[in-house]
């Protein structure tokens, strides 16, 4: 735990955003960006807009240095017990009772240019990493999967709870866990709506590295120094793995245009079991 409280001195923050807390790790080159939604932490248009922008940031940077400034890109939530509770739900129901298909298609673009930037560690040199320590529900799940490596902590819970509400997780679920688990046991979990304990995705291969509560960034750290002593066939297995689970951006951009039209199906019963939904994880985060 010392040498992760001696890391974090190294730390400069970088751009204030609104629903984005950033900071840089200089000494083991790393760029850290934490979710902090308001009012709920989903992915909302300002969070995606953000994470963008950061992206763009770091893209920028590696260019200027050559390819040297960042080795991991860590994402990870500010938010107490909760990494991410996935689509903006509220957004979801008002459009879809307006029928307005352009706005739901712009949101969800938005949401898979963000998860296929991730997943091919925005063209750069780096890896990519998800810290989970509280709930990851829905877009939350796939956004922690779609990073290069998924840390989790015992006890956290993942999950694709869509199905409850009559849809589905349409912005990269199947395709990452597919690639994982196969696609027989990735409909499994699509269709049953549990949620899974960390410990099961790791027993599953899912979740990449199991931490204690409380240490996975001491993990991160852990990872980082054993890979630093393998540095050159580290890297090179990065590459092996982009060419072997290869997801072309024009897939899931397929399925997206396919969860707008189901998304525009869905009855007044649904969107109140949407709301109910909404309603239960705002009472959770107020406790």
């Amino acid at each position: 735990m010392n040498a992760v409280v001696q890391l974090k001195k190294t730390y400069d923050e970088v751009v204030p955003y609104s629903q984005l807390k950033t900071h840089y790790d200089a000494k083991y080159k790393i760029g850290w960006f934490l979710m902090d939604a308001a009012p709920r932490p989903c992915f909302t248009p300002t969070l995606l807009h953000e994470i963008s922008s950061y992206f763009e940031d770091v893209k920028a940077e590696m260019k200027k240095s050559n390819n040297a400034k960042y080795d991991f890109i860590v994402l990870a939530s500010n938010v107490e017990d909760t990494f991410n509770l996935g689509g903006d739900l509220d957004l979801f129901s008002e459009k879809i009772m307006q029928g307005d298909r352009d706005v739901l298609l712009k949101y969800a673009t938005a949401c898979i240019d963000v998860l296929y930037a991730n997943m091919t560690h925005l063209d750069v040199e780096a890896v990519t990493v998800s810290i989970v320590k509280g709930d990851a529900l829905g877009g939350g799940f796939e956004a922690a999967l779609s990073s290069n490596l998924l840390i989790a902590e015992r006890g956290v819970k993942m999950g694709l709870p869509e199905v409850l509400f009559n849809l589905f997780p349409g912005m990269g679920a199947f395709s990452l866990l597919s690639r994982k688990v196969g696609a027989a046991m990735a409909e499994k979990m699509i269709f049953s709506g549990k949620l899974y304990l960390a410990e099961e995705l790791f027993e599953m291969g899912v979740v990449d590295i199991l931490a204690e509560k409380g240490e996975a960034e001491l993990a991160l750290y852990k990872h980082i120094r054993a890979v630093e002593r393998t540095a050159n066939s580290y890297k090179a297995m990065q590459k092996v793995k982009d060419i072997c689970n290869t997801i072309q951006y024009q897939e899931l951009l397929d399925i997206t245009n396919v969860w707008v039209d189901a998304a525009l199906k869905l009855t007044d019963k649904d969107l109140r079991m949407m709301s109910r939904l909404v309603t239960r994880q705002n009472a959770k985060l107020a406790n």
